[in-house]
């Protein structure tokens, strides 16, 4: 597993298991538990330090021993991934039908922007149908898109609508130019495969499986724009993906944290 993986996978661990326990985590204890996901114990140094050198963990040494504390940007950073992992995918919207479409080109010899553009965008929930134009059936996430622009000094040269679709071509073609689902659906079914089936019963098991199920799970955010059910197909996989993320979750949570302090102590 490369350093990027550990780092994602430790980030994992930080979210699920240090931050609700609110208590230093020994450097050990992280190396083990990485360790657990074939992560040597270098890669699992190199991504503490990382983590470290980025501002979200701090570290003090307690005789020989080195532990590890979220900072306060830490915290705040797991704690609002935590809010996002968990709520996704939870409830139906109501749509009213309307679009909040942005007008924003960026050229193509400015590549690096484009592609700061487009995945902003993109984690935001918006789709691209045409070249310039993003599309989202959240007219409230124009605040998101006017942070992102501003952010990246795009705002003066961007246009944004909110409108029903109109007697032009056909909206379910505007949704399927603009979002890949079927690669969604892929993903989702490809997470149900995995975790359907999976019925650990020893303490390590558990631990490994809920690690590795919310470590899944985190990707879903970024990748689903979370459609109103009018836009989605019949019998949408993300709905029988949400379901299972959350009876797994909430049947592995108690052993698979009990685990952990026992790897604390």
């Amino acid at each position: 597993m490369g350093g990027g993986s550990a780092r994602s996978l430790l980030m994992t661990i930080l979210g699920e298991f240090v931050l609700p326990r609110d208590e230093p985590a020994w450097t050990a204890t992280l190396v083990d538990a990485l360790g657990m996901f074939d992560v040597e114990e270098k890669s699992a140094r190199q991504a503490l330090a990382r983590i470290a050198a980025e501002g979200w963990l701090r570290s003090d040494r307690v005789g020989r021993r080195v532990r590890w504390t979220l900072t306060g940007p830490g915290r705040r950073l797991l704690i609002e991934g935590a809010e996002r992992i968990y709520a996704f995918g939870s409830g139906e919207r109501n749509w009213d039908g309307r679009w909040l479409i942005v007008l924003v080109s960026v050229p193509e010899a400015q590549r690096d922007l484009r592609h700061k553009l487009r995945t902003r965008l993109s984690w935001a929930g918006f789709g691209s149908p045409a070249p310039g134009v993003w599309i989202t059936p959240r007219p409230e996430a124009e605040a998101d898109a006017k942070l992102i622009l501003d952010e990246l000094a795009l705002s003066s040269q961007a246009m944004s609508f909110v409108a029903g679709y109109g007697a032009l071509g056909e909206e379910q073609e505007m949704v399927a130019a603009a979002w890949d689902l079927g690669d969604v659906a892929d993903r989702y079914r490809d997470f149900i495969n995995e975790f359907a089936p999976l019925t650990p019963t020893a303490p390590p098991q558990i631990f490994r499986a809920q690690t590795r199920l919310v470590h899944e799970w985190r990707r879903f955010p970024f990748l689903d724009p979370q459609l109103p059910a009018e836009l989605l197909p019949p019998n949408w996989i993300g709905t029988t993906a949400t379901t299972l993320f959350t009876h797994r979750h909430t049947q592995w949570r108690t052993p698979a944290r009990e685990h952990w302090t026992h790897l604390a102590t």
